[in-house]
């Protein structure tokens, strides 16, 4: 893979007989698995070539290099005017590259693995096991895991480790002087957090009394508003803004489709693995909340749209997500948050200015247009996944045409 980057054969000659000739082939190839530009990847080999040359200056060895010698490889590149191994690598370069290189040795074993120190505090045993619980009998994902442990884990911190002694008042004076301080949304989500942690402690027989019921509500009627979505001239201008031949306009495109015309959410999209796409029947199995898994017919479009990306997709080893960063190294998507930028993003090329950003724009989009194209309620709650008829009832309300047909006169007014 060296020779793609560089073709001079004196330039080959002098960076596999360097120091770090050894293992500059494979860290060729490991750069272009990542997916780095050719451009990129040039730097960083060169230098990988210049750290090399700097340990032997040194008279060091791979095994002993750490954070430091590094550091010092920073110092040392801002003075240092060697022709054969920087190659015109600016400093943010070099020094990038040679931690890459360094990440790439201690991945073979040659340069040992640094001791990370875990500076977080230990998390409460009540709390680990609420997140276990939470985890093995609610299929809760890592997100929620993390908001409904954090939420716990700051109650134990304001009314004490010893549960036995909580009670009505004091739970509910510690959420008022919360919610006095923090926006509507996030009460929302510390009163939802905090109910579940408390009936977890009632259930374990941590506390006789069931203090879920002493968390108030606040007010929030959800589904008073109309829902909001694209129209459709809207939806084929986003769908446009992503057209393209580069890999990542191919992802986007992919990614908008399944969303608009799936009505997926962005955690099952940033989920999604190459197993779960069942080309011979046109399927796609979703895993979405609470491990509820569903299989979704594929829509040609959305099927096209796949198999375009995935001849572009980049070589990433052993993951079988589908959908990968379009920024090196290639790694899936850590949560649905990389779905939604994928959308806002589309959105600000196609000019298009919606109510929100987030891919759950395009659920909502999904969901209108099924509901306009004569799509019963009980079949798009199906599609959508709601446990509740109510939920998908709250997209009837799009359809002006039919509610003015139904629509009583006011008691006052005269016919």
């Amino acid at each position: 893979m060296l020779d793609s980057y560089f073709c001079a054969p004196k330039t080959l000659r002098r960076l596999r007989s360097g120091p770090s000739g050894s293992y500059i082939d494979d860290f060729a190839d490991a750069l272009e698995r990542d997916g780095y530009a050719h451009a990129s990847a040039v730097r960083y080999l060169r230098a990988a070539a210049h750290v090399g040359h700097f340990i032997a200056l040194e008279g060091g060895a791979w095994a002993d290099v750490d954070a430091g010698t590094l550091e010092a490889f920073g110092r040392h590149f801002a003075r240092c005017r060697c022709p054969r191994s920087n190659g015109g690598v600016t400093g943010y370069h070099a020094l990038f590259g040679a931690k890459l290189f360094y990440r790439h040795l201690v991945r073979l074993g040659v340069c040992k693995c640094p001791v990370i120190v875990d500076d977080e505090p230990a998390e409460p045993a009540l709390v680990a096991a609420f997140r276990h619980w939470l985890h093995v009998h609610r299929g809760a994902s890592v997100p929620t895991l993390r908001l409904y442990c954090r939420g716990a884990t700051e109650l134990i911190d304001a009314l004490g480790a010893d549960v036995a002694r909580w009670d009505v008042q004091s739970v509910r004076e510690y959420l008022l002087g919360r919610a006095a301080s923090c926006a509507l949304p996030t009460t929302q989500k510390l009163i939802t957090s905090l109910r579940a942690f408390l009936r977890y402690v009632n259930f374990a027989g941590e506390s006789r009394d069931d203090l879920a019921l002493a968390v108030p509500a606040v007010a929030s009627w959800r589904l008073a508003r109309l829902p909001r979505c694209l129209s459709e001239d809207e939806l084929v201008r986003l769908i446009a803004a992503c057209n393209g031949t580069t890999r990542g306009r191919l992802r986007d495109r992919a990614i908008v489709l399944m969303l608009s015309r799936l009505g997926l959410r962005a955690g099952d999209v940033a989920r999604l693995r190459l197993g779960d796409i069942d080309w011979r029947n046109g399927v796609l199995r979703v895993m979405g909340k609470g491990r509820y898994e569903v299989g979704l017919p594929l829509p040609q479009d959305v099927g096209d749209a796949l198999l375009a990306y995935l001849a572009r997709r980049p070589a990433s080893g052993d993951v079988d997500h589908v959908f990968l960063r379009s920024r090196a190294p290639s790694t899936p998507f850590a949560d649905g948050d990389g779905v939604s930028s994928v959308v806002r993003h589309a959105l600000q090329r196609a000019g298009v200015r919606a109510p929100v950003k987030g891919a759950h724009l395009l659920r909502h989009t999904a969901a209108t247009q099924m509901l306009r194209h004569g799509v019963p309620l009980d079949q798009i709650g199906l599609v959508l996944r709601h446990r509740s008829l109510d939920m998908s009832a709250y997209y009837a309300k799009v359809d002006v045409a039919l509610l003015h047909g139904i629509a009583q006169p006011w008691p006052q007014v005269q016919p």
